[in-house]
């Protein structure tokens, strides 16, 4: 994947094909491009004194317009004026308007080969998360079309007297490429990504590093081993099923972490069919898979001292004669027995399988993430991801969340909901139709594969329901592109780190 050159200086050299980046503000009635540093020998005082409210500057954000303006290097400089208006949230903490800014700089900006970012940083947390913003929203999507847009940015340099050291540059240029690869993989059509193709990715991602060690059960070793969720999802599909489990062990580490991710490559809905319109994004419902894979990639790259594994649970799920009918009952890792009321409730089954397998080993932390549940879309909209789990699993991820900027919201979990997952001849059920509190069911049907630990009580977990954060279907927007965004990936490195 390409990713842009990126450094800081204070007196970065620029040429007729450098593109100056400032911050709009509002002067009285003007609006200008402005920063701190207006005692820049770069650039003439004629370019912090134009009124550029006539070509269309704002102080909205992302409000962006390119002006022509002389330096007084004799070059012709493209300045670029991008706005710095955010609306403080009162009721919640999570977002970064720098990082939003800097995602917007870089994604706006794709066609041109040098940019200089100069908005007088003098905050050395500013600093870190513009950086971080550019690398996200550096993003060349890959696709099918004979003719593609061109993606020339190759320089970033941001202007500031401060610095970030080596170390913490490779650390934001390492998780924005563990996010640009998530995306890449979550937008591969379902006919370039069967579940065995996934398990390949995860091959390929992991070859080379040498902390890290990749096992791929096929459809006969799930069945052998007792992995009844997985098997059922998939028993209606061509393209059989697979579970990866990626082992990251370095040395000297003490703690541990298990992640499991949904990897269904596409969902019809099983038999239990989806509207046609309904089918439309479920490329997008292996996307926990693909999370948990990219994001072990990046600890192991970034050399963490942390037990880790990564468990993928992967399967398509199709209508069929084989395939899982309503009412059949099904036996799990854990050997607990599950009725399958509604086949389009799969990919609690197919984690059940890898929270129970997660839960054998007893991590300090398990946190599964999922496309689980349309409800959630409904409860939180299309850019909060639901948080659930115990207590301790909770307050973890939410932190993590808050520190990568990346908004969740804590659901409850009331018990009365979990009356309604009650069956008549096995265990439970996999869903209810017509029950409210879809979201929160989904959690509860999945903490009953939650292992205990050696107090008798459930091992600490979380579950992160992505179903409205996976995809970005409108326009984009910040760091974020159109399709998939990659989204808790940071959140995870971040987990990771903390622990």
């Amino acid at each position: 994947m390409n990713m842009p050159k990126l450094k800081i200086s204070s007196a970065p050299k620029v040429n007729e094909k450098t593109v100056l980046v400032l911050a709009a503000v509002t002067d009285g009635n003007k609006i200008q491009p402005a920063n701190t540093v207006f005692s820049s020998t770069l650039f003439a005082d004629s370019v912090f004194e134009t009124d550029l409210a006539p070509v269309g500057a704002s102080t909205e954000a992302e409000a962006l317009v390119r002006v022509q303006l002389p330096s007084n290097q004799g070059a012709t400089i493209l300045t670029a004026v991008v706005g710095t208006t955010f609306k403080a949230n009162p009721f919640s903490s999570f977002g970064s308007s720098w990082r939003e800014i800097g995602g917007a700089i870089a994604r706006k900006l794709s066609d041109v080969e040098s940019i200089v970012v100069d908005f007088g940083i003098e905050d050395p947390t500013v600093l870190a998360e513009v950086v971080e913003g550019l690398f996200l929203g550096a993003y060349e999507p890959k696709t099918f079309k004979t003719s593609k847009s061109k993606f020339a940015l190759k320089q970033i340099t941001v202007v500031s007297n401060l610095r970030l050291s080596k170390a913490e540059l490779n650390h934001a240029e390492t998780v924005a490429r563990a996010v640009h690869a998530t995306r890449d993989l979550t937008n591969l059509p379902a006919n370039h990504l069967h579940p065995a193709d996934l398990a390949k990715a995860a091959q390929k991602a992991a070859s080379g590093i040498e902390t890290l060690t990749v096992k791929v059960l096929d459809e006969k070793q799930l069945i052998a081993e007792g992995f009844g969720g997985i098997s059922a999802v998939g028993a209606g599909a061509k393209h059989a099923p697979r579970l990866v489990h990626l082992s990251y062990r370095p040395k000297g580490a003490k703690k541990s972490l298990a992640l499991v991710g949904k990897g269904i490559t596409f969902d019809t809905g099983g038999l239990s069919l989806k509207p046609a319109a309904s089918m439309l994004g479920m490329k997008y419902d292996m996307t926990g898979a693909a999370v948990v894979l990219h994001s072990i990639i990046a600890i192991a790259q970034l050399e963490m001292k942390l037990n880790v594994d990564a468990y993928m649970c992967i399967a398509e799920n199709m209508p069929s004669g084989s395939a899982t009918r309503p009412n059949d009952v099904i036996t799990m890792r854990n050997k607990k027995t599950v009725e399958v009321i509604n086949t389009d409730a799969e990919g609690r089954l197919v984690l059940a399988d890898g929270l129970s397998l997660a839960s054998e080993s007893k991590p300090d932390l398990i946190v599964d993430v999922a496309t689980l549940t349309g409800a959630v879309t409904v409860a939180l909209g299309d850019r909060t991801a639901g948080l659930m789990g115990t207590t301790g699993g909770v307050i973890a991820v939410e932190d993590a969340a808050e520190a990568a900027g990346e908004p969740v919201w804590v659901l409850p979990m009331p018990i009365e909901l979990k009356q309604s997952l009650h069956s008549e001849i096995a265990d439970q059920v996999n869903a209810k139709y017509g029950a409210s509190g879809g979201t929160i069911l989904g959690a509860w049907f999945l903490s009953e594969f939650i292992g205990t630990g050696k107090d008798g009580a459930p091992l600490p977990w979380a579950h992160l329901d992505i179903a409205g954060v996976a995809d970005n279907d409108t326009s984009a927007y910040g760091f974020t592109p159109k399709g998939g965004t990659g989204a808790m990936v940071r959140t995870l490195i971040n987990l990771a780190e903390g622990m």
